[in-house]
């Protein structure tokens, strides 16, 4: 996919599938910008890249507005910001609800609202957003990460809506179990991880690359006439209800799960 001469803004893009979304883009020879908090030194990532970088929390709007004001013209959007706490429902504090919301919500809201206002006045662009199959499903100990995610469909349904008709197209991408700093200590214990990929019919986990690609075919022309979709990049785990593997045909082998016989 070709976005040269376009301006792409990625937010949280610092590390983990935000850095892969952004090197996809560069690499597709966009030009990039990496938004993020002073603490992930988005100005450092972004000169590893090669990309352009700004501090900016995307739960200030007037900072997140002046950093976009800072990019100039944008082209894509990716809203990928977000944060996860694992606590158990009744011992979720406030100050845990309220951060993840206005980080993984609120803070999206605010990306989709200033991307979208510039966009409108040249009737084109694209915004993708980082939703999760916690959109859909309640795993435990992560209420306010799942109500999150879960609110991303409805800005995304929103927004698709009132933007098409400017020529802006508004899609998200909701990523299973990846290989992140989040997920490090998943991804080091083969004991969960074969409880995990049962349910995954790829038999394993993603890369942040496999996210990546979504995002760019989401963004490009290739998806021209899409607006509106949530496509699940989880090799499989949204149609798997009763799990795919089992120990009587199947071996895990510390990565992922093999089919032994037919």
């Amino acid at each position: 996919m070709d976005f040269s001469g376009k301006r792409v803004v990625v937010t949280g893009g610092s590390n983990g599938i935000g850095l892969a979304i952004a090197r996809g883009f560069l690499t597709s020879g966009a030009t990039v910008w990496i938004l993020d908090i002073s603490a992930e030194k988005p100005l450092e990532a972004a000169k590893l890249l090669g990309a352009q970088g700004c501090v900016a929390d995307v739960t200030d709007r007037d900072a997140l507005a002046a950093a976009f004001e800072q990019v100039g013209v944008v082209d894509v959007a990716v809203a990928n910001a977000g944060i996860a706490h694992g606590v158990p429902l009744l011992e979720t504090s406030p100050e845990v609800w309220d951060r993840t919301v206005a980080v993984n919500l609120t803070g999206v809201f605010h990306t989709v609202q200033i991307a979208g206002t510039g966009m409108k006045r040249r009737r084109s662009g694209s915004i993708v957003l980082l939703a999760s199959t916690n959109s859909y499903d309640g795993e435990p100990e992560l209420i306010a990460y799942n109500a999150s995610k879960a609110g991303l469909l409805g800005i995304l349904h929103t927004a698709a809506n009132e933007l098409g008709p400017y020529g802006i197209r508004v899609n998200a991408v909701c990523p299973g179990l990846i290989r992140t700093r989040i997920t490090a200590d998943s991804f080091s214990s083969p004991e969960v991880l074969s409880r995990y990929f049962r349910h995954i019919p790829l038999g394993r986990g993603g890369e942040p690359d496999e996210v990546a690609a979504a995002v760019l075919f989401l963004a490009s022309e290739s998806a021209s006439y899409i607006t509106g979709a949530a496509l699940p990049v989880d090799g499989g785990q949204m149609a798997s209800k009763f799990g795919t593997w089992n120990d009587a045909t199947d071996t895990f082998d510390g990565k992922k799960w093999i089919r032994r016989k037919t």
